[in-house]
């Protein structure tokens, strides 16, 4: 990443990783349709990575093809379990030695949440290297850039930039890509391929 060039290109950024997070929640249809979340994210990729847009259109045409409970039930199936994950949506599986859960992968990204000064939300009962915490982190980090451009600080917007490089490249990219694989091979579903294929291409390219 590199700072950009406007606080507004920075919001963009910023939004598409809080809207990919929110498509790594439990599934509301009709939250999404009311929110016109597929459009929005679809029109804020276009600006910063058209690559990853397409599947974003993907996403919109699929959500229609299955009622929220069908969502749900592949959700589960997907991320929650009872049984074995088809797609665990942690980092520490995929990047710490054995596939364990909150391994020395994940301590080092509780660490990179508390140098910001952030605690875990008591409403969220997962663990700290889940994908939604990781997207939104990056999220924040885009935000703080983006408050440090509005004031013509190019340092601190920097400081940051540098923040999401380090957290992109050591704590998302290693493993993303291999649990987009581990959806797309579990799932017939495409609503949840098209996301598959919408975040691992945003990350790689953004």
């Amino acid at each position: 990443m590199k700072v950009s060039e406007t606080a507004d290109h920075s919001r963009i950024k910023e939004n598409c990783f809080r809207m990919l997070a929110a498509c790594f929640y439990e599934p509301e249809k009709k939250l999404y349709l009311e929110e016109n979340l597929f459009d929005n994210l679809s029109e804020g990729l276009k600006q910063v990575c058209p690559e990853a847009a397409v599947f974003a259109g993907e996403m919109e045409k699929h959500i229609n093809d299955y009622t929220e409970e069908a969502l749900s039930i592949e959700y589960a199936k997907l991320f929650v379990g009872p049984f074995e994950l088809l797609a665990p949506p942690y980092g520490s599986v995929y990047i710490d030695e054995g596939g364990r859960i909150m391994g020395d992968s994940t301590m080092k990204v509780i660490e990179s949440y508390q140098r910001e000064g952030l605690s875990k939300n008591e409403e969220f009962k997962d663990l700290p290297d889940h994908i939604v915490v990781e997207l939104e982190f990056m999220s924040y980090l885009l935000f703080k850039e983006r408050e440090a451009l509005d004031k013509s600080d190019s340092n601190t917007a920097k400081e940051y930039v540098d923040r999401q490089d380090d957290f992109l490249n050591n704590y998302i990219r290693p493993w993303v890509p291999q649990l987009c694989g581990r959806i797309k091979e579990g799932t017939d579903n495409g609503f949840y391929t098209a996301l598959a294929d919408c975040v691992s291409t945003y990350i790689e390219r953004v």
